[in-house]
């Protein structure tokens, strides 16, 4: 049941939204197992749901970042939040434009071409000194 209510409030909060359902429950699964002090590793849960494991820890950063993350287990249990989250890509898009520059401002680099066999890096530090 608890893995129910944490799917419930996940679609709430928008996470299910373009997502297959795999990863989902493979996060409401483990977040509830650990919940009820069942041990669970990732791999577990990963052979169980068939999904990587970095969808799966995508999902729990995405629903550590909702308030009923906030929430303990007794009021998880009892409070059922009325608010709702925007969907998580809305908000990485917003902080993706607050680290970004505008299009407009972005410099933009007229110099020749890099030479073969140089790495990004040492391009980059060419691109970037004075």
């Amino acid at each position: 049941m608890t893995a129910l209510r944490l799917l419930q409030r996940m679609k709430r909060d928008w996470m299910h939204t373009g997502r297959r359902p795999s990863g989902l429950c493979g996060a409401a699964l483990l977040v509830a197992a650990r919940m009820h002090d069942f041990r669970r590793t990732v791999k577990e849960v990963i052979s169980v749901v068939k999904v990587c494991e970095s969808t799966l820890r995508k999902r729990l950063t995405e629903f550590e970042d909702t308030p009923t993350s906030q929430l303990t287990i007794d009021e998880f249990m009892k409070i059922d939040l009325e608010e709702e989250c925007d969907p998580p890509s809305y908000t990485e898009g917003g902080q993706r434009e607050a680290r970004e520059p505008p299009q407009g401002q972005a410099s933009s680099w007229e110099g020749p071409a890099p030479p073969v066999g140089v790495s990004a890096l040492a391009w980059r530090g060419l691109i970037l000194c004075p």
